[in-house]
């Protein structure tokens, strides 16, 4: 079975064109549950740079869906047998104004679009930048 992956090296995503984000935001709950953004949040700004994308798109899912740990190898092979939009699709970067970097080993933290080191990677050589995708067409 063929696994995907949506991990990126030496790359920035930059908050979407159309996201209207004047800072970063925490995503909000919905009927106190966490949101899937809410979940790649807390683990990625409690673990800066010490995962990589596939890792924490597993991790928030396997946190939405109440997977027990002994599930995780599993579904885990289920998850990326098929294609997964990489965190350029994420709501984090669509609309609550956080950019994402990704490290040379592909590990990743976030920054909120209000801070110098959010403009920092923008500018910053060696350093490949993408937008997140657009909520509207």
């Amino acid at each position: 079975m063929k696994i995907h992956t949506t991990n990126y090296q030496n790359t920035f995503i930059a908050i979407a064109d159309d996201s209207n984000a004047a800072r970063g935001e925490i995503p909000a709950e919905k009927a106190d549950l966490k949101t899937l953004a809410g979940w790649q949040f807390d683990i990625i700004s409690n673990n800066p740079y010490q995962y990589n994308s596939d890792d924490v798109l597993f991790l928030a899912h396997a946190l939405q869906k109440d997977l027990l740990a002994t599930e995780f190898n599993k579904a885990k092979a289920e998850f990326f047998s098929k294609g997964q939009a990489c965190l350029r699709a994420s709501a984090l970067g669509k609309r609550y104004g956080w950019g994402i970097h990704h490290d040379a080993e592909g590990k990743i933290a976030i920054y909120g679009c209000e801070t110098p080191a959010y403009q920092d990677f923008l500018n910053q050589a060696g350093i490949k930048v993408v937008k997140a995708m657009r909520s509207k067409r």
